[in-house]
C-alpha cells in the first residue's frame, strides 16, 4: 500500500519562490503541494480550509507576518509550521519558536534539506539547520541572561511571591505559606509587575519558568 503524500501549503509573497518550492517538492512522489498563499491572511484561510500537514512559511508577508500566522496555526492546531526565511539573526529564530514554528531554514538551503526538514516535521519532530540551530542556542542563552539581570532587581520576598504565583497559588495561600498578610502579598505582586513590566499572571508564570525560579 502506497503511503499518502505529505500535504504542503506554501506561503510566500513572491510567486517565483512559491513556484520554486513547488518544483522542489513535487519532484519527489511523497509530497503534494495543496495550495499557495501570497499573504498572511490567505495562509491562515487556506490552512484552515485545506488542513495541510505542513505549512512552509516566510516571515515577511503582507498584512500579517509569518510569526502571526504561526501563532494562529499553533492555537488552532491546524498544521505544523516550517519557517523558510532570508533572515538569519538569532531574534527572528527565537521569535519563530515562540510563535510555534517546528523548524527554521534559510532560503539558500539545498533542496534535499528542505525535503528532509518537511519530512521530519511531518513525523512530529523539529528541524533546524546547523547555522540556525547555533543562532537559536545563542538567543536562548541571551534570553536567560536577560532574565538573570531582571531577577537581580527583585527582593528575596518578591521572588518567593513570584514562585507562589507561578505554582498557581492564590494570594491567600501565598500569605499563609510565607507567614505574611494578604495585603503584603498584593503589594509584592504589584511591585513584581511594575519591575518586570508584566501585566498578567500568565506572563509572570512564563517569566518564572524561563528564569528557572520554578520548573515545568
Amino acid at each position: 500500500m502506497t503511503a499518502k503524500p505529505i500535504r504542503v501549503l506554501v506561503a510566500d509573497d513572491h510567486m517565483i519562490v512559491r513556484t520554486g518550492i513547488r518544483h522542489v517538492l513535487e519532484s519527489e512522489p511523497d509530497f503534494q503541494v495543496v495550495g499557495e498563499a501570497a499573504s498572511g491572511s490567505e495562509a491562515i484561510s487556506l490552512a484552515t480550509a485545506l488542513r495541510p500537514d505542513v505549512v512552509v512559511l516566510d516571515i515577511s508577508m503582507p498584512d500579517r507576518s509569518g510569526l502571526e500566522v504561526a501563532a494562529c496555526l499553533r492555537s488552532s492546531g491546524t498544521s505544523r509550521v516550517l519557517i523558510l526565511s532570508m533572515h538569519d539573526n538569532a531574534e527572528y529564530v527565537l521569535e519563530s519558536v515562540r510563535a510555534g514554528a517546528h523548524g527554521y531554514l534559510l532560503k539558500d538551503t539545498a533542496a534535499t534539506e528542505l525535503r528532509s526538514a518537511i519530512r521530519a516535521i511531518c513525523r512530529g519532530e523539529s528541524y533546524f539547520s546547523p547555522p540556525v540551530a547555533s543562532r537559536l542556542t545563542a538567543a536562548v542563552r541571551g534570553d536567560h541572561d536577560n532574565h538573570h539581570v531582571e531577577l537581580e532587581q527583585l527582593t528575596g520576598r518578591e521572588r518567593e511571591v513570584l514562585a507562589g504565583i507561578a505554582r498557581g497559588r492564590t494570594n491567600k495561600e501565598i500569605a499563609v505559606e510565607l507567614g505574611i498578610s494578604h495585603r503584603t502579598v498584593e503589594t509584592h505582586r504589584e511591585s513584581l509587575m511594575r519591575k518586570l513590566q508584566i501585566r498578567t499572571v500568565a506572563e509572570l508564570t512564563r517569566f518564572a519558568i524561563q528564569a528557572g525560579i520554578v520548573e515545568t
